[in-house]
């Protein structure tokens, strides 16, 4: 029986403030992000979930490398495994 994981993780990004909106709309642009938060002051949440740690590192830097970014902190990552085939199919 093969199993896949998922990899969920949290990041914290802070924004040059009077660039929030446009920063976010870029990170949103990208696959498997979520943000589910922000504040005026420039720190904005964003949560990914994705099928492998590499794509956590790649989005890291992509958006750490995004203009009017200062910084990306990972806060928090976690990787579950599960079968691919489900109970009801055995």
């Amino acid at each position: 029986m093969a199993q896949e994981e998922v990899h969920i993780s949290s990041l914290v990004v802070h924004v040059k403030p009077e660039y929030l909106e446009e920063v976010k709309a870029q990170i949103l642009e990208m696959p498997n992000t979520e943000i589910p938060g922000d504040s005026p002051e420039g720190k904005v949440i964003v949560v990914l979930e994705t099928e492998n740690q590499g794509y956590v590192t790649d989005t890291i830097d992509k958006i750490n490398n995004l203009e009017h970014v200062l910084i990306t902190f990972l806060v928090y990552h976690q990787i579950e495994h599960f079968d691919s085939q489900s109970e009801d199919d055995s």
